[in-house]
């Protein structure tokens, strides 16, 4: 019997960046699963913040080479790979130098979220779906992790439904409270966000799911398209609450810290499963 193949987004990770809620998680949950019999590949940006020579980050020519599409403008893709410490696993980088090459991740030295933030994250979700189908790895589980894999989950149903590595794949969204919480209100995203986001020839309306009627809304919208949620942070936005209580899929609770793993791997299976 074939492995499970599982594909962990995520926007953060240690040791690569700063000690968060979701690097953690992001960091210690692929290698277990991989060490329970899944196969397993992660892939995240390469923010300005992760130093190359440190982590030992190196080029992956064969899948480098690619231009992505963001608001008709194309820019390079440049993919990048180092293996975590203390394991048998590899996490992939996702580089362009607009976006990426800044000693930031999110805001600025004053604390202002960058202009280009909705920009990034179209970059980034895309061209995760681009390297994916590069690699020729047919997956059967993607788990989402952060506002800025937001758009995966809808770009697989809507933009690359017909794509066959894709077919078979679920998705999984962790909601997490995030200094954005995922709506936009605070100015971190642009108003032209539907309008930029709508690749492949998607329309902006097609995006309705990830606006609220006040802003942009972008957990709203990730969960509406994707095959299941968990709660990664205990304690959610009000809004982001009130969403899920209104959708019926599978969703998994946050989970106390010492048992959170095996409840995420069970999940998983119950979720191939079905």
């Amino acid at each position: 019997m074939s492995k499970k193949r599982v594909l962990i987004v995520t926007q953060e990770m240690e040791p690569y960046t700063t000690l968060s809620e979701i690097s953690a998680i992001a960091r210690r949950l692929p290698q277990y699963i991989q060490e329970h019999g899944m196969e397993i590949r992660v892939l995240m940006p390469r923010f300005g913040t992760i130093n190359e020579r440190r982590h030992r980050l190196h080029e992956v020519v064969r899948l480098s080479g690619m231009n992505i599409i963001v608001d008709e403008d194309d820019y390079p893709l440049i993919i990048k790979v180092a293996s975590l410490p203390g394991t048998r696993m590899q996490v992939y980088f996702l580089d362009n130098e607009e976006f990426f090459k800044r000693k930031q991740v999110f805001e600025d030295d004053k604390g202002k979220p960058f202009d280009d933030n909705t920009d990034r994250m179209i970059f980034f979700c895309k061209g995760v779906l681009e390297t994916v189908k590069k690699f020729g790895w047919a997956t059967d589980l993607i788990h989402c992790h952060g506002w800025m894999t937001s758009l995966i989950p809808f770009y697989l149903k809507v933009a690359y439904h017909n794509e066959p590595i894709f077919k078979d794949a679920k998705v999984i969204y962790s909601l997490y409270n995030s200094i954005y919480n995922g709506n936009g209100s605070d100015g971190s995203l642009s108003d032209r966000f539907a309008e930029k986001a709508s690749i492949n020839d998607l329309e902006p309306g097609d995006l309705k799911a990830y606006q609220n009627g006040k802003g942009i809304a972008l957990h709203q919208g990730a969960s509406e398209f994707s095959d299941a949620l968990i709660m990664g942070s205990e304690e959610l936005n009000d809004n982001v609450k009130k969403t899920i209580s209104g959708l019926d899929k599978p969703t998994l609770e946050a989970q106390e810290t010492d048992v959170y793993l095996s409840a995420y791997l069970d999940f998983y299976k119950e979720l191939l499963d079905s």
